[in-house]
């Protein structure tokens, strides 16, 4: 095989690669346009920086440039909306929480657009945890002590979020609601935020979704509880709420990508194969782990099962609570 054939058949294998995630740029001819993802809260959150880990991967397997864009607001719905109204055609996805299709149209009377018609499944990320930690000097030791302090003292504790109807925000609500406890909430716009002010001593304690646990390793934060049904493999002896007393705490929230309505089936799978790839790969697990979640490789289908489920278990907690987005 001479040279010529030889790469000859480089540029074909690369466009029939690009023809099950763009086949409307591989049937032009047009050099392959980078895929975008918008990652719809700030930078330094769980959105982004599993976005920015995928992405890397994700456009060596491709062969072409993967770029990650910033568009927060609303708690996800700005940047769920930018992805719905594009154009099918596998170049824009959006890296979500679950909470922007299984959690907003509960809180928001009317949205701009339906995430769940205006949205395809793609491929789950991650399951990620959501850890009760308080500022360093709140003079409580462990969780138990810490609920009874809270409970003592209606409307003096503070807590953050990242906005109403963050899981931040709802898994603070289901504690509340099963320990009988009342704190004022401080919703911010992302979870970063939340955690600078928490650092600062502006609030007492917030659920956080992982991107605090190096302050908790270096002892500027007390790590509390986990609320997840099963402890955290990183903090092995740091108990769950469900151990503490709060039977059946389960606020685990599901990080994954979307596509708009309308993308092909055939390109539906590719990306899936491929963003299941990447979470496979040893810098993609650490920074998912470093977030004190896991992994979540699923199909399509399994996928868009896990956010119904989870649409009628934090449905419940929100109309309970009465909770309203921004």
């Amino acid at each position: 095989m001479n040279a010529l054939t030889k790469k000859i058949l480089t540029v074909v294998s690369l466009i029939a690669a690009m023809a099950g995630v763009a086949p409307a740029l591989a049937q032009t001819g047009a050099p392959p346009r980078p895929l975008r993802i918008v990652a719809n809260f700030p930078p330094g959150g769980a959105a982004d920086l599993i976005a920015r880990a995928v992405a890397v991967p994700l456009s060596e397997s491709l062969g072409q440039p993967v770029v990650v864009e910033n568009r927060a607001g609303a708690n996800g719905n700005l940047g769920g909306e930018a992805v719905a109204r594009s154009a099918p055609d596998g170049t824009t996805l959006l890296l979500s929480s679950g909470g922007m299709v299984s959690v907003n149209p509960h809180i928001y009377p009317k949205m701009s657009f339906d995430p769940v018609r205006e949205l395809t499944p793609v491929a789950s990320a991650a399951r990620v945890l959501v850890f009760l930690v308080a500022r360093a000097d709140l003079p409580v030791t462990d969780i138990r002590d810490f609920l009874a302090y809270a409970k003592a003292r209606p409307g003096k504790l503070s807590f953050g979020s990242a906005g109403n109807g963050s899981s931040p925000h709802l898994a603070a609500e289901m504690m509340k609601s099963q320990a009988e406890l009342f704190a004022v909430h401080v919703p911010y716009r992302g979870a970063a935020p939340a955690l600078q002010d928490l650092l600062a001593g502006q609030i007492d304690f917030y659920f956080d979704p992982g991107i605090g646990l190096n302050q908790v390793r270096a002892g500027k934060l007390k790590l509390l509880a986990v609320g997840s049904l099963r402890r955290s493999p990183m903090f092995p002896d740091t108990p769950t709420l469900d151990e503490a007393g709060l039977r059946g705490f389960d606020a685990d929230t599901v990080f994954g990508f979307y596509a708009p309505a309308g993308l092909t089936a055939d390109a539906v799978t590719r990306l899936n194969a491929e963003i299941n790839r990447a979470l496979a790969t040893p810098a993609v697990v650490e920074r998912i782990r470093s977030l004190g979640g896991e992994p979540l490789p699923l199909s399509p289908a399994q996928f868009a099962a896990r956010i119904a489920d989870d649409s009628r278990r934090f449905g419940a907690i929100i109309r309970e609570r009465n909770i309203r987005g921004d």
